[in-house]
């Protein structure tokens, strides 16, 4: 290590415990545990979720946009779960080549979600690797006792519901390996930050149990994601292809290249919550996307048996894969 650079300790100290000031029971990261008070009345949601450079961001990506991501995976699955965002766990393996000024700014990237979500560093582990940079973060999350939310709610006859667009981070990685045609600039800005700074849906969470039936957040792809509701719930489903929202610069790329709708279905990295509701339940969910003012968009229904199908123009509109697959 370059005598320049903190050791492990002071890096802890120098960088990590002002993220735990304001949460007691980190200790100012000084303990080898944290601990976490649950209120009455409330039961703890936890999620794990780690990225890999090279898999999940490009190892170039700007630092602060590596450690949102990083969190931001992690509260998607807590407001899918119909929780409020309460403290995060880190695990950082760094690589060799890291600098202080790659540090300051991946940290810079954490105090500003923390003040954006409310939520507090209380521990972790930072080692170094030889391998690629990889950060696991395990957050903790408060739902009230009885009202977390989950897969196996689904019905038939349930509407299929999603906010948000679907496909714009496949789309702004695409961009980023130059495998698209030139956008314009706004639109390209759009397009990447999508996929390097997902929105949690953390303002929807308290309303799934009073709402929907089921619920799952978009991170492997729209089709595969549908997938694990009917698997959980041992129902089917239709997605009508034209109903599910794109954002303008996804329109005009699917206008060029038709083709492109089906690798959006499926892409992931989206983190828009995906619910299954009753279909009675359409107007109270049309006034609550106005309310929180971002789309919610009706895009299908629950059936009997265990498929997804993907309907285009009254055809089946033929995926290569549902989704994306580690192993």
């Amino acid at each position: 290590m370059e005598a320049s650079r903190p050791g492990e300790f002071e890096l802890i100290a120098r960088y990590f415990a002002p993220l735990a000031a304001r949460f007691p029971g980190a200790a100012g990261l000084k303990n080898d545990v944290a601990v976490l008070s649950v209120p009455p009345g409330y039961e703890l949601a936890v999620k794990t979720d780690t990225i890999v450079a090279g898999m999940h961001f490009l190892p170039n990506d700007p630092a602060d946009t590596i450690a949102k991501k990083a969190l931001r995976v992690n509260l998607s699955d807590l407001a899918a779960a119909g929780s409020a965002p309460l403290a995060y766990q880190m695990a950082l393996s760094l690589p060799k080549d890291w600098t202080e000024a790659w540090m300051g700014q991946f940290v810079d990237g954490l105090a500003d979600d923390q003040k954006i979500f409310g939520v507090h560093l209380c521990g972790g582990d930072t080692v170094a690797t030889p391998g690629p940079l990889t950060v696991s973060i395990t957050a903790f999350g408060l739902a009230a006792i009885g009202q977390a939310m989950g897969r196996s709610g689904a019905k038939p006859g349930d509407d299929i519901w999603v906010t948000g667009t679907i496909g714009d981070a496949q789309l702004g990685l695409a961009l980023l390996q130059s495998g698209l045609e030139p956008l314009s600039d706004a639109a390209r800005t759009y397009l990447v930050d999508r996929y390097r700074v997902p929105q949690p849906r953390l303002s929807l969470a308290h309303h799934l149990f009073t709402t929907a039936r089921a619920t799952i957040d978009v991170s492997d792809g729209l089709a595969a994601d549908l997938g694990h509701i009917c698997t959980a719930s041992g129902v089917g489903a239709v997605i009508e292809a034209g109903a599910v929202p794109l954002s303008q610069p996804a329109r005009e790329l699917v206008g060029r290249d038709p083709s492109l709708l089906a690798s959006l279905l499926t892409g992931g990295d989206d983190y828009e919550i995906l619910l299954t509701a009753s279909n009675d339940m359409r107007n109270a969910i049309d006034i609550l996307a106005r309310q929180l003012g971002f789309p919610i968009t009706r895009i299908g229904r629950i059936v009997a048996g265990n498929a997804v199908n993907v309907m285009r123009f009254g055809t089946r509109l033929g995926l290569e894969r549902p989704g994306f697959r580690h192993f």
